[in-house]
């Protein structure tokens, strides 16, 4: 059975200040090619904003969402990924609403997930629309990008 770690362990800030990709390892489980904790680094340091939510004790990244935004009407979130042994606390749902504060000021704020986590998402506010996507699972790592 997997450690758990109660939601007062974690500290959430905004930016990447004390955090390198040393700290983003354990993030992606299941994805079949996810990206390198540099090639998240990266992905996170170019984003309009970020939420981590960090262990005090370890000073590992527990979880993160980001967005991309024009900064003036319209955002986008694209990743939300909590760490397994951080799942079912609370975390995802503290991280949206640390975000969400950031992005206040915007006109919306969009995301497209699976059919099985709109009931997550509705609970924070969103609600269901129409979302068309395209994938490239061959670029799922984001190596060479």
């Amino acid at each position: 059975m997997p450690e758990t770690f109660p939601l007062y362990s974690l500290r959430f800030q905004s930016d990447l200040n004390n955090i390198g990709p040393e700290q983003l390892q354990g993030l992606f489980k299941g994805w079949p090619d996810p990206p390198s904790t540099d090639t998240l680094h990266r992905t996170l340091t170019a984003s309009y904003r970020v939420s981590l939510a960090v262990d005090a004790r370890s000073g590992e990244v527990a979880g993160f969402i980001q967005a991309i935004s024009d900064g003036i009407l319209t955002a986008f979130i694209p990743l939300l990924e909590v760490r397994p042994a951080f799942r079912g606390q609370g975390t995802g749902r503290a991280l949206v609403t640390h975000l969400l504060a950031q992005l206040d000021h915007l006109y919306a704020v969009d995301l497209s997930c699976d059919e099985a986590l709109t009931p997550f998402y509705e609970r924070l506010g969103f609600t269901p629309g129409r979302a068309m996507i395209r994938r490239r699972y061959s670029r799922q790592s984001g190596r060479d990008a």
